[in-house]
């Protein structure tokens, strides 16, 4: 089973933007997370084939599409950094948002993104997910899995790994070279143009999407 990642059908964006949109990043004022002390090629390593363990018994466990999508947001809210793949994606406009409208896009925007991603790995039903290994890069580590599926050439996806939130945690994810931060910046910036920069607006569209 073959997943698209043409950006003219999907608006995804490549890891090639990662350079451009950290740069961008930095002159926002946001930072990427940084390592702190205990941040490990080993704990990282570990927190992944935790995650993939539980993606592949969720991938092979036949349930409906209503079941898995609640068991990958039970991944996502255990696994990922959700409060910083939120703030990171609704960008300059986190700055003039409102304790109450953060928490409450926190909340709409980690069950959307769960089901989001949660859907792209139902698409690996009948395949699997296997850890390779870890690297440290930059300040954070990077951890390398590869998807088999049947019928369909192996395809790399990589968990980015930081211990910011006070824990290890994975806060950005590519899949098959496409950048789930970088994607999810683009993507929540064109629906919040739509609603006139109205966050409140955002939020709900976050619920029914």
């Amino acid at each position: 089973m073959k997943i698209s990642t043409a950006a003219s059908d999907t608006g995804l964006l490549t890891r090639r933007s990662l350079i451009a949109g950290g740069a961008a990043l930095a002159a926002s004022g946001l930072a990427l997370p940084r390592a702190a002390f205990a941040l490990s090629t080993g704990a990282s390593q570990q927190l992944v084939t935790a995650a993939v363990n539980d993606i592949n018994k969720v991938i092979a466990s036949g349930k409906s599409e209503s079941a898995m999508l609640s068991d990958f947001q039970r991944i996502f809210v255990r696994y990922a950094d959700l409060n910083y793949i939120s703030f990171y994606s609704l960008g300059a406009a986190a700055r003039g948002a409102s304790k109450a409208q953060m928490q409450a896009y926190t909340q709409a925007f980690s069950a959307y993104v769960s089901r989001k991603y949660g859907r792209r790995f139902r698409e690996f039903i009948g395949g699997k997910i296997e850890v390779k290994g870890a690297r440290s890069v930059k300040s954070w580590i990077e951890v390398d899995t590869m998807a088999i599926l049947r019928g369909s050439a192996p395809f790399d996806v990589t968990f980015f790994v930081s211990d910011k939130s006070g824990s290890h945690k994975f806060f950005n994810l590519f899949i098959a070279d496409v950048n789930m931060l970088l994607t999810e910046r683009t993507e929540i910036g064109a629906m919040l143009d739509r609603r006139g920069g109205k966050i409140d607006a955002l939020i709900q569209d976050l619920k029914r999407a």
